[in-house]
């Protein structure tokens, strides 16, 4: 990793939100382990994480403790979920280049009409690539399963848009 990236990401407000992130993916991992049929969404930020789904405030206090304990121990593949918005983004950026790549050079409709089927197979391709893309994406940059000093403490319940919104706040 090169030393400005590096010192983007040693930055105090951008490596809470990483790690923030993490926790907030572990918690994710151990809520699916109880009950995988769930569907629960999350959003990070430098003050903790946001949970949104079907869950109780004891399942979050639960699981948020268990995922930090976890990550603690060494366990830093938690923070890093394939449904992240960090795996959507790569994608949507990998077959956008590659369609526009495609379609450069051309100058009339007729010319971009037959480099349609060009434009779909390399962002096709493009999106087979990305996947394991955003992985590292997250692995390296967006996500971080190092904790640290990082402590949990506040879990309060709200509604955000009809739905059950857990807001769990951490600091260090």
């Amino acid at each position: 990793m090169n030393s400005t990236l590096g010192s983007l990401l040693n930055n105090p407000t951008i490596s809470r939100v990483r790690r923030n992130h993490g926790l907030e993916h572990a918690t994710i991992h151990v809520l699916a382990e109880k009950n995988p049929k769930r569907s629960i969404a999350g959003h990070s930020d430098v003050g903790g994480f946001w949970l949104l789904g079907e869950v109780t405030a004891g399942e979050v206090k639960d699981a948020s403790s268990e995922a930090l304990h976890r990550l603690q121990g060494g366990e830093s593949s938690l923070a890093i979920h394939p449904n992240c918005g960090t795996n959507l983004v790569t994608s949507s950026m990998a077959a956008g280049v590659a369609g526009a790549l495609a379609m450069s050079g051309t100058r009339s409709g007729r010319d971009r009409l037959e480099r349609l089927p060009l434009a779909g197979l390399l962002a096709m391709a493009a999106l087979l690539m990305a996947r394991p893309l955003g992985t590292r994406v997250q692995q390296r940059i967006t996500t971080s399963g190092e904790p640290r000093e990082l402590e949990i403490v506040d879990i309060s319940e709200t509604q955000r848009a009809g739905l059950k919104a857990f807001r769990v706040t951490t600091r260090g």
